[in-house]
């Protein structure tokens, strides 16, 4: 039951007296789908009653159904509800619900109505939502409840992005019932609160109390005006100490603005209690700084930096390519696609200029497969696309109604997939990663991980293009500068150093006389038996080294460099490029033998010249070597002399002995090489015809699993907008059966309570109904429902009545006469007609009344 005026929770004074000027009161979008009814319940139970909102419901419909909501929401709330209705200004007070049929949003303060027409909108939440930011800046409340895809996701980034408040339902007894929207909304990190339904009324009030408190004319500053430099000064030096980014050349109004809206979300009491909050909570310095990078949303993002990419990159990237090449791009953390639509216009932009362009492909992943699903639509509202010039808008996108959909030949380039940057394999071979803004959300940890995996997945000078507040100055070994303004990188050739976990040490002394000799004597013991070992690797264990995968090495042991030789030209840590003449063939291919096939690999009779002239006959090993905690794989590389070495006159001597011999062989093992190099050539080009014919269809498979994926959308749309309908139906439903329960309720105890003896009969006196009083005159039982008055012992005689109920029913008007009854009574019979127009079961009310009784 709805709680009284009386029922609802007691809130902060100061949220209770907040009261924003009829030109300055908040407008709340309200976004809900399958499970919204009971969401919506929830919310509006919550709403304090001096709160001073519009609140507009925006929920999937389908076009033919006509919609039940605001009779069903006027039963929730106190508050005036009304379907709105097209240039209806917004109301304080009043709850606007969206009629089926049309797309909502607003302007200037008014609500506006555009007809659907043939083609079905299925983003109604991202439109209202978007309009509403853009109309009314930092008083827009975008609030999405329980439904079941990622509507509003993109909504809530307009309204944040504008400084308005976003709020995303968590789990209570109101639902979610179905989590999709609200859980694709948190995850787009756009949303200040994600708050059980119930209390988003009480967050919504200390939002409008707090803008009060700071509003030009009140008594309070957000930020005192004597402290401003002193301030903001210790704002900047704790921004710059925990995320390394300095702020003191931020746009003052910008900060002082994003600074004002931290403070009212957060509920900090002034300036001050701001800045203990930053110096105590560093997750809060994070977040401060995240909403100081938000800027308006557009698809190209820093347009400066894509004109750039433009010039500077994409050129490079297709016009030295062949028709037949294939140009592999990656965009990480690609939330709902508006990056990733961006670099595809651009591309498409430059193909078409080209006569015979390359294949493109795009890879864009993201771990939210609900950010994924918005972003594979492609669907956005048209105020969305506000950057986009109407040349590219009429070039790029199809317009339907108040959206727009990415064409099919810019949709075609990319390829959309759920991946985490940091826990899943990475892409390859790719010309260029866009990866902007996604560093600002890591830790020092996280990027270190992070930058040398985008090396790894770029070709050999690959570029990478990132966001304007993120940079690569701790690894300008990999990555040099292209364009340090607009943060355009390229990789160089240097292979990535592989970063180990650290061993962990011994347990630290424990303290007290006994333990402490134990511990000193094992620690004496370790220290001896390490230092034993270390001399005995350093005189008697073979030179070995340790290398990655990519064949570069990490570790040297002693005595290496008699096997190793400097190479001249850039410096190098590949081992197989070290290697000394005679050895630097077989130990590329054992290297590759056992990279491969992750096994061991010994090549035995190696002959190779030492430094001092001398021949020295080898035993070569390469074998993987288990290292928990590691990276990547890593192989141990031993050198094993097989015999001590010799001069080089003896050396040359059993040469020429051996020479013919091995000769012979060499010839032999030629003839064999050559025919199995054709087979192998004959095998290569088989399969790559049959990788060419696969991948043909597999492009063939996938655009019809994309036609498929569209049609199941629309599919799956129009079945939420059915069961929301049905839901509001069933709710009604249910309303009126508590109704009609209720009435039958009031009037058993009415009849309980009247001293009328009445009985309702059919036309052949066959009993409906009777009071208690009727009962004792004619001794009726509740069980003789639908038996005949006649079959009763009754005062008075009953035969007149079956000549006087036609009369009565025929002519629909009151009967009444005196009767004398046989225990010398009098009784006035009165015969009323009960039956409505067109009843298929007519029935008369007789009623009774004992006028001795009166007497």
């Amino acid at each position: 039951m709805m709680p009284g005026p009386n029922e609802r929770r007691g809130l902060d004074p100061k949220v209770q007296n907040a009261v924003i000027d009829q030109d300055h009161f908040p407008i709340v979008g309200i976004g809900a789908s399958a499970g919204g009814i009971e969401a919506m319940r929830g919310f509006f139970r919550g709403v304090p009653e001096t709160l001073r909102a519009a609140f507009v419901v925006v929920t999937h419909l389908g076009q033919e159904h006509k919609s039940l909501l605001p009779d069903v929401l006027a039963r929730l709330t106190p508050l005036k509800v009304e379907a709105a209705a097209d240039g209806v200004p917004v109301e304080p007070g009043t709850v606007y619900v969206m009629p089926p049929g049309c797309v909502m949003g607003i302007a200037n303060g008014r609500l506006t109505l555009t007809p659907l027409g043939a083609a079905r909108e299925t983003k109604p939440i991202d439109i209202f939502l978007t309009a509403l930011a853009l109309d009314q800046g930092e008083r827009a409340v975008g609030v999405i409840l329980s439904g079941g895809d990622g509507d509003g996701a993109i909504g809530v980034k307009a309204i944040k992005e504008h400084g308005g408040l976003t709020l995303a339902q968590t789990a209570d007894g109101y639902g979610p019932e179905t989590a999709d929207m609200p859980l694709s909304s948190l995850r787009t990190g756009f949303v200040d609160f994600g708050e059980m339904a119930e209390h988003m009324g009480d967050r919504i009030a200390a939002h409008v109390a707090a803008h009060v408190a700071a509003a030009p004319d009140a008594q309070v500053d957000a930020v005192p005006r004597e402290h401003d430099a002193e301030f903001l000064t210790e704002i900047f030096t704790i921004l710059r100490r925990q995320v390394g980014h300095d702020f003191s050349g931020y746009k003052p109004s910008t900060f002082v603005r994003r600074l004002q809206r931290r403070i009212s979300v957060v509920g900090a009491a002034g300036p001050d209690g701001y800045l203990k909050l930053l110096r105590a909570d560093p997750a809060e310095v994070g977040v401060l700084f995240r909403d100081l990078l938000i800027g308006v949303t557009n698809f190209f993002r820093d347009t400066a930096a894509f004109e750039a990419l433009t010039t500077q990159v994409i050129p490079k990237l297709l016009d030295a390519r062949a028709a037949t090449d294939v140009v592999r791009i990656w965009v990480p953390a690609c939330s709902t696609g508006e990056e990733v639509y961006s670099l595809a216009i651009l591309l498409r932009e430059h193909m078409l200029t080209l006569a015979d362009p390359p294949r493109v492909q795009i890879f864009a992943t993201d771990i939210d497969e609900r950010a994924l699903t918005v972003a594979r639509t492609g669907r956005y509202p048209s105020a969305y696309l506000s950057a986009v010039s109407s040349e590219r808008i009429a070039q790029h996108f199809v317009v339907e109604g108040d959206s727009a959909v990415v064409a099919k030949a810019v949709r075609d380039l990319c390829t959309f997939a759920p991946h985490s940057v940091l826990r899943d394999p990475p892409f390859s071979r790719l010309d260029l990663v866009s990866c902007r803004n996604l560093m600002i959300y890591l830790g020092i940890e996280a990027q270190q991980q992070l930058l040398p995996v985008l090396h790894y997945a770029l070709r050999p000078r690959g570029y990478l293009f990132i966001g304007m507040s993120e940079n690569v100055t701790r690894f300008e070994d990999l990555f040099e500068t292209i364009d340090k303004q607009h943060r355009i990188f390229q990789a160089r050739d240097a292979i990535p150093p592989v970063r180990l976990r650290p061993i962990s040490g011994a347990e630290p002394p424990i303290f007290g006389s006994v333990g402490q000799a134990q511990r000193r004597n094992v620690t004496t013991h370790a220290a001896l038996r390490h230092a034993v070992e270390t001399q005995m690797l350093s005189e008697f264990t073979p030179p070995h080294a340790v290398v990655t995968r990519t064949g570069e090495a990490v570790h040297y042991s002693s005595r290496i460099g008699d096997h190793l030789e400097v190479v001249p030209g850039q410096p190098t840590r590949e081992l197989a490029a070290m290697a000394r003449k005679g050895l630097r063939l077989d130990l590329r291919t054992a290297l590759r033998e056992a990279i491969e096939g992750n096994t061991l690999v010994v090549r035995d009779g190696i002959g190779v010249e030492l430094p001092d002239g001398r021949f020295q006959s080898i035993s070569l090993v390469v074998k993987p070597l288990n290292t928990p905690g590691a990276i990547e794989p890593l192989f141990l590389v031993v050198f094993k002399e097989a015999a001590a070495p010799l001069e080089k006159e003896r050396q040359q001597a059993l040469e020429a002995n051996e020479r013919d011999t091995a000769l012979q062989g060499l010839e032999r093992e030629l003839s064999v090489t050559r025919e199995r190099l054709q087979a192998v050539i004959e095998e290569y080009e088989t399969s790559l015809e049959e990788l060419k014919s696969s991948n043909e269809e597999l492009h063939s498979v996938n655009e019809e699993m994309q036609a498929a994926n569209e049609e199941l959308e629309a599919s799956k749309e129009e079945t939420q907008s059915l069961n929301e309908e049905l839901q509001t139906v069933n709710f009604e439903l249910s309303s009126k059966i508590e109704a009609i329960d209720q009435l039958i309720d009031d009037q058993a105890t009415l009849f309980e309570g009247m001293n009328v003896a009445s009985v309702l009969l059919t036309s052949d006196l066959r009993i409906r109904m009777f009071t208690s009083a009727a009962a004792q005159i004619f001794g009726l039982q509740p069980s003789d429902v639908g038996r005949s008055l006649r079959n009763f012992s009754a005062p008075i005689p009953l035969t007149w009545l079956l000549d006087e109920i036609p009369a009565v029913l025929r002519a629909n008007r009151p009967s009444e006469r005196i009767v004398e009854g046989a225990d010398g009574a009098r009784y006035r019979v009165r015969l009323i007609a009960s039956s409505r127009k067109g009843s298929q079961m007519p029935g008369i009310v007789a009623s009774f009344t004992n006028l001795l009784e009166q007497e």
